[in-house]
């Protein structure tokens, strides 16, 4: 269970990376609180002067708006895949293999443009 709540916290906090902005300056400071300082409700509620049981709300919306969030903009998982696309290529440069690296910088600039298309 307490690997799967630091999991949980760990993926909200990557997502207020790229979403933060959107949510209300309470909700930025709750999830900041819970997720960075791993403070609890009660511990949150003294500090923001919101009841524990509001806390426990303002989280939960807060989670659900960055979740939908990135459900319909995928601006994190993009991230990633291009991060993990530019890191293989500096992989194969390092090895010399040339050929291979610009595919794969090929395909990331094949999918950006895909993905771009749309906007």
């Amino acid at each position: 269970m307490a690997q799967e709540e630091l999991s949980r916290k760990v993926e909200l906090a990557w997502l207020m990376a790229f979403y933060g902005g959107m949510l209300t300056e309470k909700q930025r400071l709750a999830l900041r609180l819970h997720c960075e300082e791993d403070m609890s409700l009660g511990e949150i509620a003294k500090e923001t002067g919101v009841s524990r049981q509001g806390v426990h709300e303002m989280l939960a919306r807060a989670a659900r708006n960055l979740f939908e969030m990135e459900e319909k903009l995928g601006m994190a998982k993009r991230f990633s895949r291009m991060d993990d696309g530019l890191e293989r290529c500096r992989q194969l440069m390092q090895e010399k293999r040339y050929d291979e690296a610009e595919q794969v910088l090929g395909n990331l600039i094949r999918l950006d443009r895909e993905e771009n298309d749309g906007l």
